[in-house]
């Protein structure tokens, strides 16, 4: 049906759900305390760190980061679409989902042309595969047989043949009224603007379907037969595609196995088929881009290791660099990554094909351990017994390991580091505490708001992040929406030069335009943002003061940026509002005059 589901459908869905039942359903859960614990069902672990708040309604593991509300963990557990996981949950309850626009002309279009874009890319794979039994395909049969796929191999993939046609993809779907603006924004046409014509992108290749998850077609990557170029030629980014997110062989792989625990990321689609060909069936290539943060978080909730397999020429030396610096920050305890380089010359495909099954998986389990690797780069010719090459040597590790998450391995290589260098790690420890990253590096909040001591109640802790005061008051609020009602009635204490302080007067309006009391409503109206994730942060962090003091807490900050704003000068103040303005966030009417009055003070 057309039309969007209207936000207070969602929040009245949410309030009436019960996460830990949803969850409980999919996951075998143990009461510990005031939540409920069990094994992660987004990676695989012996040791429970997986958690549900029913107070909360919210779960979260501490070892992959997954996080959400009842709406999230269907659409992660279960592959579904919002739409999908709303329908789902409003199922349990017998509640009908309401759409708006339903009758709206241009809706009923929208929607129309997104089924159009869902139902042509199947309709084009369909094609292809057809074309692949013609006599027109003879030769990339022939390429297929001569690379020693099978039949069955070809069918698991899907692999199909475009041919050697201007307008043969064009003509078919618009047959089945395929409009060729939905071809074109699809990118399975290519539109010359000096001439107006349109004309299939892919001709005369052997085409690989890239499928999502679910299995469903959402892109195509084609290798040329004759001599054009580019040799491959991949879908550009649609509503669909993002290249950066996706996997090819990723759906393959799991169709093989229900129980992977490693994952094999290669450089191209035939070394993935090549590979499954030779009972190598774990295996995902990137899509012509560096294996990404999305990447990877996407691959280690499902397994526990990834082993990056490159070329061992320079050129794979460098990518298994950038590499290296994308998943340090992800490698919590419990994961592994290993590095594997090929023989010069070799690619996954040809040495497979030479060597054999067992042979290419002995290279994948003797791959090189990440910090193993970490060290022979960081070493890469240095004579460690002179003392500059050494502090050289030190340094570059010490910048590797900063990126790495607290936890046993971080200490491990640490001790390595003491190991091989002679020096005693303490100093190496505390080298990383003076020297750590650079604000803005980590993620974490701004530092704290200066001007005064931090309020009353407030515990001088050690952190494990960095939080500011406007960052503590905006998590009693995601723990407590309830406390609104202690605010001043305008939100002029609240800093309104960074991205916490902005984000607490967007709650504080929500809140009270809302009137809502629940934190999971509050996070579900920031869902799949950057701010829901900063949310998402704050509600995981747990408050460490009793319920009944935490009202005191939030009038202590209130009271600390009330003499902070009082102590600003002039200039200040009209520089933080002039600020505000420049950035294209509109002033408040009492912001505009304090705006007016400081100018014609400023000016006397």
């Amino acid at each position: 049906m057309a039309g969007q589901i209207p936000q207070r459908f969602i929040d009245d869905l949410l309030g009436r759900v019960d996460v830990v039942e949803v969850v409980g359903e999919r996951v075998t859960l143990k009461k510990t305390g005031r939540n409920h614990s069990g094994l992660c069902p987004f990676h695989q672990e012996k040791s429970p760190s997986f958690t549900v708040s029913a107070d909360k309604q919210f779960y979260h593991c501490f070892g992959c980061g997954a996080h959400g509300n009842a709406l999230r963990f269907l659409m992660e557990y279960d592959s579904l679409g919002f739409p999908e996981a709303v329908e789902r949950l409003a199922g349990r309850l017998g509640m009908e989902v309401p759409r708006e626009g339903a009758d709206d002309p241009h809706a009923q279009a929208r929607e129309r042309k997104r089924k159009e874009g869902v139902n042509l890319l199947e309709l084009s794979a369909s094609f292809f595969r057809e074309r692949m039994k013609m006599h027109e395909a003879v030769g990339a049969r022939d390429y297929l047989s001569g690379r020693g796929l099978s039949a069955e191999i070809v069918g698991d993939f899907g692999i199909g043949y475009a041919p050697d046609d201007w307008e043969g993809l064009k003509r078919h779907l618009t047959e089945r009224g395929i409009s060729e603006a939905v071809q074109i924004e699809y990118g399975l046409l290519v539109h010359r603007e000096d001439t107006g014509r349109t004309y299939d992108r892919f001709r005369d290749r052997v085409m690989f379907p890239i499928r999502d998850i679910k299995g469903r077609t959402i892109a195509f990557g084609g290798r040329v037969l004759g001599d054009a170029k580019p040799k491959y030629l991949n879908s550009p980014e649609t509503p669909v595609f993002h290249k950066g997110r996706e996997l090819y062989g990723l759906y393959e792989a799991r169709q093989a196995s229900n129980r992977l625990e490693r994952l094999v990321i290669v450089e191209g689609y035939m070394d993935v088929v090549a590979l499954a060909q030779f009972g190598i069936r774990n295996v995902v290539a990137t899509l012509g881009t560096s294996t990404s943060e999305d990447h990877l978080s996407r691959l280690f909730r499902l397994v526990g290791e990834v082993v990056f397999c490159f070329d061992g020429d320079r050129a794979g030396r460098q990518a298994a660099t950038r590499a290296l610096e994308t998943v340090l920050p992800l490698m919590i305890d419990g994961r592994q990554a290993r590095f594997l380089f090929l023989p010069e010359g070799e690619d996954p495909d040809t040495l497979v094909r030479r060597e054999g099954t067992a042979a290419f998986e002995d290279r994948i389990t003797c791959a090189s351990p990440l910090s193993e690797f970490l060290f022979d780069q960081a070493a890469n010719g240095r004579d460690l017994s002179r003392v500059e090459e050494c502090e050289r040597y030190a340094s570059q590790v010490l910048a590797a390991l900063g990126k790495l998450p607290d936890g046993m391995l971080k200490s491990l290589m640490l001790g390595e580091l003491s190991r091989r260098t002679g020096v005693d790690q303490s100093r190496f420890e505390l080298l990383m505490v003076r020297n750590g990253p650079a604000a803005g590096e980590s993620g974490d909040a701004p530092p704290p708001v200066e001007g005064g001591p931090p309020p009353r109640g407030e515990a001088r802790t050690v952190r494990s992040e960095s939080f500011s005061l406007v960052a503590r008051a905006l998590q009693l609020l995601v723990h407590e929406p309830g406390l609104v009602e202690r605010l001043p009635d305008d939100d002029d204490w609240c800093p309104a030069d960074d991205e916490d302080g902005r984000l607490c007067r967007e709650v504080i309006k929500l809140l009270r335009a809302g009137r809502y009391r629940s934190a999971q409503v509050l996070l579900a109206h920031f869902h799949g943002t950057s701010e829901g994730e900063r949310l998402a942060v704050l509600a995981r962090r747990e408050l460490l003061i009793p319920k009944a003091a935490r009202g005191a807490e939030l009038d202590g900050l209130i009271e600390h940026f009330q003499r902070y704003q009082r102590r600003r000068s002039p200039r200040e103040e009209f520089d933080a509002l002039l600020g505000k303005e420049k950035t294209g966030e509109r002033l408040t009417r009492e912001e505009k005059q304090r705006l007016m009055t400081l100018l014609s003070e400023l000016r006397e």
